[in-house]
């Protein structure tokens, strides 16, 4: 019922780790090179962020100090 197993060449055997060796080699240098790339767009993110930040904590106290002008004018009592 059950046949031997088939003998590979060991020609083929060398083809197959040669190109898995290979295989993984180039997957470490290109995963380096897109590490590399994503930490230099981290850093820009990060100064942008902290601009952003910035910008953000001046339009909210901007707005803060509108909205108390605004209560302050209508809680004013009106002379009719």
């Amino acid at each position: 019922m059950s046949q031997a197993p088939v003998r590979v060449s060991p020609l083929i055997k060398l083809g197959r780790w040669s190109l898995l060796i290979v295989g993984i080699a180039y997957g470490a240098a290109h995963q380096s090179r897109l590490s590399k790339k994503e930490e230099k767009v981290r850093e820009i993110e990060a100064q942008q962020k902290a601009v952003r930040d910035a910008k953000l904590a001046e339009e909210k106290k901007r707005s803060a100090e509108a909205e108390a002008r605004a209560l302050a004018e209508l809680s004013k009592p009106s002379s009719h």
